[in-house]
């Protein structure tokens, strides 16, 4: 067995069940490959195992958000350095073939060459919850559209008497009227089976609206606790701010400029440049989930942020068509979001009334049920994104029994007109100049 005192660099092929590792020496020559289950204990062997060659310098991982992830946390509890590793080269691969062993030894040759030098996300803080619960709301969120479109193709086939009343209203007004029917008679009978269907597809469209009202409005207190500042951006709502939030992980260090998170957003110009042909093209790659929250945010700032406005004019003006704008607004916008997430700014400290509805001992839905407002109003209240209203919400009045049965009176028209303004101070908007 070699000295221990020498220095090794391994890769790893992940899967589901087994995951096959690879160690070399600092020439490049392969040392050893062998499997190890994907389990804690098969994690320790295969620790234990690299470093039976020598002092393990670092770990290649493949697939470090997927079948890699437990692995990669093992590692990094270890005090290994681990480097995230792409599937190998297309070429590279015909050339040689594909199988676990090769892969595991292409992890690591990258892995020693510094052709992956990218740090794994840590997925070990409150990036990680917002990631897993956004993947819980986009479902609701795609499970109720779908539902929504079975009701109205149903409705395009039913009988006549229900095609009549069904036909004119929207998707509110449709499932609100659907979940109601009865359903009295023989299912055999078309009609009576397709009101049976639409009020089970509207209550089933009932029951993920609330269920979108829920994690949405845990997201927004998440969001706002894990980076305020990238909150309080213009354009930047929830969902905006858990996309790129979860694209830069807990540790949004491991991003080594803001052109490196351009164009891990798809957001940079690629060189195309050959011979005397000197230009650059679109960059179609990245993160496009991230790249689809840039462009929310540009959409809504083109609407509402002056600087924003002028610099759309001056562009339009110099030539520039609307996507080429747009594109450049991107990149604008990439470059303040890196900010956000690596130096966020303070931001001032407000009334935390969280702290005083849970001390009085009250839930948000008894909350709720007193202003007679959304759940996720009251959740960007107690975050103080609406400090108008601070007065608003009184805790000790919501405490105390009432004749009436309502702890505080509902807010007025005006006053919920007032629920959704942004913060005071300077806004960051896209552009100034």
């Amino acid at each position: 067995m070699p000295g221990k005192t020498r220095v090794v660099v391994g890769g790893v092929d992940t899967h589901k069940d087994v995951h096959v590792a690879a160690v070399v020496d600092p020439t490049g020559k392969i040392l050893d490959t062998a499997g190890f289950s994907a389990t804690a204990a098969g994690y320790r062997e295969l620790i234990a195992w690299m470093r039976g060659f020598g002092e393990v310098a670092r770990v290649g991982v493949e697939g470090t958000g997927a079948y890699g992830a437990g692995l990669t946390r093992h590692l990094a509890d270890e005090g290994v350095s681990v480097v995230e590793v792409n599937r190998p080269n297309r070429q590279a691969r015909r050339r040689r073939g594909k199988s676990d062993t090769v892969d595991a030894e292409a992890a690591a040759r990258a892995a020693l060459n510094g052709e992956a030098t990218v740090a794994p996300k840590t997925q070990g803080g409150v990036v990680e919850s917002i990631r897993v619960l956004r993947v819980a709301f986009t479902s609701a969120r795609s499970s109720r559209t779908r539902v929504a479109l079975q009701i109205r193709d149903l409705i395009v086939t039913a009988p006549d008497e229900l095609r009549a009343v069904l036909g004119p209203l929207g998707t509110d007004q449709r499932v609100a009227r659907c979940a109601r029917f009865h359903c009295a008679g023989d299912v055999g009978d078309p009609a009576v089976g397709t009101k049976l269907a639409l009020r089970t597809l509207a209550r089933r469209y009932e029951a993920l609206s609330t269920e979108m009202a829920e994690m949405e409005a845990v997201l927004d207190e998440l969001t706002a606790r894990a980076n305020p500042a990238l909150r309080g951006a213009k354009g930047v709502g929830p969902d905006v701010a858990a996309i790129l939030l979860t694209a830069a992980g807990d540790n949004p260090e491991r991003l080594k400029s803001e052109a490196a998170f351009a164009a891990m957003c798809g957001a940079s110009p690629v060189e195309a440049s050959s011979g005397k042909t000197v230009r650059h093209r679109l960059n179609r790659g990245g993160n496009r989930q991230a790249n689809h929250a840039l462009w929310r945010i540009v959409m809504v700032r083109l609407t509402c942020d002056p600087a924003t406005k002028a610099y759309a004019e001056r562009r339009r003006a110099e030539g520039k068509s609307d996507r080429e704008i747009v594109r450049c607004l991107k990149r604008y916008v990439a470059r303040e979001v890196y900010r956000h997430l690596v130096a966020p700014e303070a931001v001032p400290a407000s009334a935390d009334l969280r702290i005083a509805r849970v001390g009085a001992g009250l839930t948000l839905s008894a909350v709720v049920g007193e202003l007679g407002t959304a759940i996720i109003r009251i959740s960007r209240l107690e975050r103080a994104v609406v400090q108008r209203l601070v007065r608003l919400c009184d805790v000790d009045a919501l405490a105390q029994p009432t004749t009436t049965g309502r702890g505080m009176p509902n807010p007025t028209r005006g006053e919920r007109g007032d629920l959704n303004p942004r913060p005071p101070g300077p806004q960051p908007g896209a552009l100034t100049s």
